[in-house]
């Protein structure tokens, strides 16, 4: 396998995750605007006075310098030359940072290493300083509009303006749902179903580059959108577990169990 070269300029970064490497070193999942997913070195981040430490953070966008991947690792591993605060809004709290992470791990685990994907990216920090909002029902827009651009861009969101087999048109008031398989298909007695009507409406509105315009969309149809993509996503990741979903559960239980009833 050939080794990747180093970095040519600063590329825009998010970090998506990491870990450690040894006593004072971190392995650090990034995706960049202009490379997509790749996993650096950060040699020293761990040492109290590093100019890494305060920089390498989630949600947080970045601009990067990379060099050659160590000539002992793997050839994906790049070392970080230097990474500097590129600007944008505080880290949210709450459950919009739950939610961030949420969309972080989605990025790790349906995006290849080095495959750019600059619209996603840009779509992600919009998403991102969306987050600042911590207002359930605007987070749960966010993440839902996340989920469908993801998809979307990965090549397995069918086209949400026909039933999949038969490519016949949506009927306004017909009620459809979102399979891994069999795409778009009409059903009845469905609660979780989604009217003709509304999903045109996310359809155009994914058509039209606007993310704030796909939150207006999916809004009416949060709760049956939520089952639906989680389905597709299981179905495509192949596993039913996501570890930010998990925790965010168990929080929300803990905060119930905490709260005195009214």
């Amino acid at each position: 396998m050939a080794r990747p070269r180093a970095a040519a300029g600063p590329l825009s970064a998010y970090v998506l995750h990491q870990h450690d490497w040894s006593e004072s070193s971190l392995i650090v999942e990034l995706f960049t605007r202009e490379r997509g997913r790749v996993v650096v070195v950060a040699k020293g981040a761990k040492r109290p006075y590093s100019q890494l430490r305060p920089v390498l953070l989630p949600l947080q966008r970045i601009a990067v310098q990379l060099g050659r991947p160590p000539a002992d690792e793997a050839a994906e591993l790049f070392l970080l030359r230097s990474a500097e605060w590129a600007g944008g809004a505080p880290m949210p709290s709450g459950a919009p940072l739950f939610a961030g992470f949420y969309l972080n791990e989605l990025l790790l685990k349906l995006l290849a290493r080095h495959d750019a994907h600059p619209a996603l990216f840009d779509r992600y920090a919009d998403a991102v300083l969306a987050l600042q909002l911590d207002d359930d029902l605007h987070v749960q827009s966010v993440l839902r509009a996340f989920e469908l651009l993801l998809l979307r861009e990965i090549g397995v969101l069918p086209e949400l303006g026909a039933v999949s087999q038969t490519l016949a048109p949506l009927r306004p008031h017909a009620r459809y749902a979102l399979h891994g398989e069999a795409g778009v298909v009409e059903v009845k007695g469905d609660d979780l179903a989604v009217p003709g009507a509304q999903l045109e409406a996310i359809e155009t509105a994914l058509a039209s580059g606007s993310s704030a315009a796909l939150r207006e969309a999916v809004m009416p149809a949060l709760a049956p959108l939520r089952a639906q993509l989680r389905g597709l996503l299981h179905y495509h990741l192949g596993t039913s577990s996501l570890r930010t979903r998990e925790v965010m559960q168990g929080v929300r239980k803990l905060v119930d169990t905490e709260t005195p009833p009214r």
